[in-house]
């Protein structure tokens, strides 16, 4: 077991009753799980999105804690918040970073893989 270790898993879905294709916008929730893996207590400070529509237009956001949280997590201890994301396309992707602290004040990286926003009936 690493001393510090958060694992990231996020469960996108499609919000139609938020959307309207006509007009080009589909809006996604995503619900995000952070679990403290590691043997000590590390906080989530900031974090870094990159969002890519499906014409291959990147949008990057940055921002301090999640959903106005920065949340400290002990060992074994999971964080879960859900947010959102409008796209003007009915598929694209999300990845990033969260920037986190160790208890020892040592900033690491924690990054989050890369998960499809598709509206239903558009991948194969």
């Amino acid at each position: 077991m690493k001393p510090y270790d958060l694992s990231v898993t996020v469960t996108p879905q499609y919000l139609p009753e938020q959307s309207d294709p006509g007009e080009q916008q589909f809006v996604f929730a995503y619900t995000v799980c952070i679990t403290n893996n590691g043997q000590h207590p590390a906080q989530v400070i900031s974090r870094h999105w990159i969002i890519t529509d499906g014409q291959q237009k990147v949008q990057e956001v940055r921002g301090l804690g999640v959903v106005g949280q920065q949340p400290l997590l002990g060992p074994g201890e999971t964080f879960e918040y859900t947010s959102g994301c409008p796209l003007s396309t009915p598929i694209g992707t999300m990845r990033g970073t969260y920037h986190c602290v160790g208890d020892n004040g040592i900033p690491f990286e924690v990054p989050i893989g890369e998960f499809v926003l598709a509206m239903p009936r558009t991948l194969h």
